[in-house]
């Protein structure tokens, strides 16, 4: 390891980071179009994805899309020693054409945000690093990079999912027909640990709530020395039967789905321990109170004990459970609680040298991180202070690394900026302000080798797309994986004269606390004339918009198009603290709104906006969002664009909407006021209302009571429905391209952007 650190002295940059990149407004000026951000090759530039560092530190491996199909996956590598980058697996040469995948997987990418990629969309390392695992067309695949050659290991027409190699790297495991099945790889001889799942129960499947609401998309666990598998058995059967419609082009279906709407019955939940040498399964106590979620699930190190989480149902608990695997009991390690919710977390990580463990916890108003032994008695806080030690993307965690011989914990948080994400040293005998390693100013996502000598880091800015980059432990740039320069040759290059301005600042919230916005501006910006402007808004629990981020995308389409673009972060959005997040409990819609309006009254004092051409849109929460400020607003608001929105909390799941609102059983009149039907009747000006006819999380539903709310009060408005579109349609390209034509054309319509009028 330490020959590798001098062989890449060479590319060393002393304390510098990331190369700057100075935008040229020279060569082409091509605006950006609605048809550039679906083509190839990728408009961001070959910015790697999934990347993660082999067990024994000799490689990085990533995905990318084919240039000539950016969204088609495959495999590759970074070698170490090497320098060298080089294609590992073409997923092409596996499977050529259409992908056969089975409906549980579809709606897993859906939770996960990757239904628009193929071919390769995950893998894993084995624990010696000798070989990937990834699966393919419904069917799992081995790559050995000894040989370069990659070996089928199923062949089924059911599907295989939640694929995983055994910390030992005796087993593969993945889920098939809604059991837990393994492959011992000495002797490729498949075995089936689980056997009643099917119908309403499933083993070892994340169910539903557990993806969609909490980050949480397997429910199995290997035990550390590959004895034993931890899993959950769910059976829906509690949970009521919701008639689902879905509109196809040529077909209309009816599903009776097992939806758990707010205030009603969850999924029963067990957990198990199935031994690998018998096949017999344990049960775990998980305590007398069924009406529960189990989050998170680990195991201690000595492969005897689960760390189990158990959250209360109103989600004001967390208890961190010890649970004996030999005798099933269990005990309370430690336990948070709150006056309005917790946040769940994947900051749970086991110390190897001694017996100790790192947790994060909000108990102080901010997130933080605290040591604690084994059975649960607090060490000592590891950080502190007005700021938050939070992940650098969806699902990952915010603690990097703990170096013990180096006394470290390597994390990712907000010190220096809620708009931004750095990696930092803190120490990890002692309470002390953490170090920062990562430069420059931006959003920076890292993934430490297990040694702690080196990490990598994925980085970008308002003026830099992503780069991915090799760094040692001091935060030493040692080697560009992806330089991903604004040169002639990137991709965005023929777009550049043409980006937005982009401004950032703050504004005081009615309660003092701060609010931040963006700003784009068209590139030909004139201070003497009057735009019209879009206030793009998603405002919902844990959605920060406004960040130091790389964007190429439908915003910066209609900055082009001659809007301004204004987004503001409202309370309740997160990554801020408590304090910041507290006003929205019970109570949705209503902060929200004045803050947004907030806004508005900042962009009236700008002498470029037109005051009478300021639209509003939003997708999901910020369909809903869209909505309340038409309703409540109508006439600030002269347009508005409101995708996949919920109207009713009442129709949405329990998990979600029980975090911030309770149930309607008890909190009946902030369900009323939360909805948009109480302000409906107010609306005045332009609204298009967009929906997929298939959408599973928030369902349509929400969207065809709303149309005859409206209908019913004789209201004029305009609809795009999509048959067969899921929650994510934008991200689809046939349905994202007509989807963001119909926005930009609405606008055009009722602003008018063509030109800035004349003061």
């Amino acid at each position: 390891m330490k020959g590798f650190l001098r062989a890449l002295a060479w590319g060393a940059v002393g304390a510098g980071g990331f190369s700057g990149v100075a935008l040229s407004a020279e060569g082409p000026t091509e605006a950006l179009t609605i048809d550039r951000l679906f083509a190839s090759p990728e408009l961001s530039g070959p910015a790697p994805r999934a990347v993660a560092i082999s067990p024994d530190s000799t490689r990085v491996t990533f995905l990318r899309g084919k240039d000539r199909d950016r969204l088609q996956m495959d495999l590759w590598e970074y070698h170490i020693e090497d320098d060298a980058m080089r294609l590992l697996v073409d997923s092409e040469d596996i499977v050529a054409g259409p992908e056969r995948l089975s409906n549980e997987e579809l709606a897993r990418r859906e939770r996960l945000r990757i239904v628009d990629q193929r071919g390769i969309v995950s893998y894993q390392f084995s624990p010696d690093g000798g070989s990937l695992l990834f699966p393919l067309n419904g069917d799992l695949y081995l790559y050995e990079m000894a040989s370069g050659k990659t070996r089928q290991l199923t062949a089924t027409q059911a599907g295989e999912t939640d694929p995983k190699f055994s910390p030992e790297g005796g087993f593969v495991s993945f889920i098939r027909d809604q059991n837990l099945f393994v492959i011992d790889l000495e002797n490729d001889r498949e075995r089936q640990l689980t056997t009643d799942g099917g119908g309403l129960i499933s083993n070892g499947v994340a169910e539903f709530i557990a993806q969609e609401e909490m980050d949480r998309y397997t429910g199995y666990w290997w035990s550390p020395d590959d004895h034993a598998v931890a899993f959950l058995r769910v059976d829906e059967s509690p949970v009521r039967i919701v008639e689902r419609f879905e509109v196809y082009a040529e077909e209309f279906k009816v599903y009776e789905q097992r939806y758990p709407e707010t205030g009603t019955p969850n999924v029963s939940v067990r957990l198990g321990v199935v031994s690998t040498a018998d096949d017999q399964t344990r049960w775990m106590d998980l305590g007398t109170d069924t009406d529960i979620y189990v989050p998170r699930v680990a195991w201690f190190p000595d492969s005897r004990h689960l760390a189990v989480q158990r959250q209360s149902r109103d989600q004001r608990t967390l208890e961190l459970l010890k649970i004996d695997t030999n005798a099933g009991q269990s005990r309370v390690l430690l336990t948070e609680t709150s006056d309005t919710w917790i946040d769940l977390h994947n900051e749970l990580m086991f110390l190897e040298s001694s017996p100790r463990f790192v947790w994060a916890s909000s108990r102080s108003g901010y997130k933080h991180l605290y040591l604690y032994d084994n059975d649960g008695t607090l060490i000592r806080p590891l950080t502190e202070g007005p700021w938050e030690v939070t992940h650098g993307s969806r699902g990952q965690s915010a603690v990097l690394n703990v170096d013990e011989a180096r006394g470290v914990v390597y994390l990712t948080g907000t010190l220096d900026s809620p708009l931004e994400r750095h990696v930092y040293a803190a120490p990890l005998e002692s309470t002390g302000k953490p170090r920062r390693l990562s430069r420059p100013a931006g959003w920076h996502r890292a993934a430490f080798a297990d040694s702690g000598d080196f990490y990598v880091s994925t980085f970008q800015n308002v003026e830099t797309p992503p780069q991915v980059a090799v760094f040692d432990s001091q935060g030493r740039r040692l080697a560009f994986i992806e330089e991903n320069r604004l040169d002639k040759s990137h991709p965005y290059y023929p777009y550049l004269a043409t980006r937005p301005e982009i401004e950032f600042g703050t504004l005081p919230a009615a309660d003092g606390q701060t609010l931040h916005y963006r700003i784009r501006k068209p590139a030909d910006f004139d201070p003497g004339g009057r735009y019209p402007v879009i206030v793009y808004v998603y405002g919902g629990p844990g959605g920060q918009s406004v960040t130091n981020r790389w964007s190429a995308g439908f915003l910066d389409v209609l900055a082009a198009n001659g809007y301004i673009v204004f987004t503001l972060d409202n309370r309740g959005t997160g990554y801020r603290g408590v304090a910041f997040d507290a006003p929205i409990h019970r109570r949705l819609g209503v902060v929200e709104v004045i803050d947004q309006l907030r806004g508005v009254e900042h962009l009236r004092t700008l002498s470029f906006v037109d005051v009478k051409r300021i639209g509003v849109y939003g997708w999901s929460y910020g369909g809903y969002m869209a909505l309340m400020c038409m309703f409540k607003a109508p006439d600030v608001f002269a347009a508005g664009v409101s995708g996949a929105p919920v109207t009713d909390w009442a129709l949405y799941d329990t998990h979600y909407t029980e975090r911030y609102m309770g149930t309607p059983q008890d909190n009946a009149d902030g369900y009323e006021a939360a909805s948009v039907f109480p302000y409906a009747t107010r609306l005045k000006g332009p609204l298009l209302i967009m929906h997929g006819m298939a959408d599973d999380n928030v369902l349509f539903t929400n969207s065809t009571k709303l149309f005859k709310t409206l209908q019913d009060g004789g209201l004029d408005f305009d609809t795009m429905t999509y048959p067969g579109g899921k929650h994510a349609l934008l991200r689809v390209p046939a349905t994202g391209k007509h989807g963001y034509r119909k926005i930009l054309r609405f606008f055009d319509t009722h602003l008018g952007a063509s030109a800035p009028s004349p003061r």
